[in-house]
């Protein structure tokens, strides 16, 4: 094949690979020659204030609900136990550690699980 067509070959795979960039947004922008010009977006990672909050707020549930059904002592314990584990555990009872509003849900929630 001689290199006009590798040349032409090579200027069709950028035009598709730049159509495909396109396809997930794009910004368009006039130049200073009065030519439009459209840019692929840049890709951005967003978390939602509102759902990082969801987030929280369930896990919070998620451990008084617990807390609430196993009672303070045993979760305490279960909690000890896995902080004397595995780093993995370790990560577990660090997070299932019980904060305030965890206390304060489980005590809300303790007459209903009986």
């Amino acid at each position: 094949m001689s290199d006009t067509y590798k040349d032409f070959d090579n200027r069709l795979a950028r035009i598709a690979s730049n159509k495909a960039r396109l396809r997930k947004g794009y910004v368009s922008r006039v130049g200073h020659d009065g030519l439009i010009v459209f840019r692929p977006r840049r890709a951005r990672f967003s978390v939602s204030p509102r759902g990082l909050a969801m987030v929280v707020l369930g896990f919070v549930f998620f451990k008084s609900v617990i807390m609430a059904h196993l009672g303070a002592e045993v979760y305490n314990q279960r909690i000890a136990a896995l902080n004397s584990g595995t780093l993995v555990e370790q990560a577990g009872g660090f997070l299932m550690y019980p904060d305030p509003a965890t206390r304060w849900a489980a005590g809300k929630m303790r007459p209903y699980l009986r």
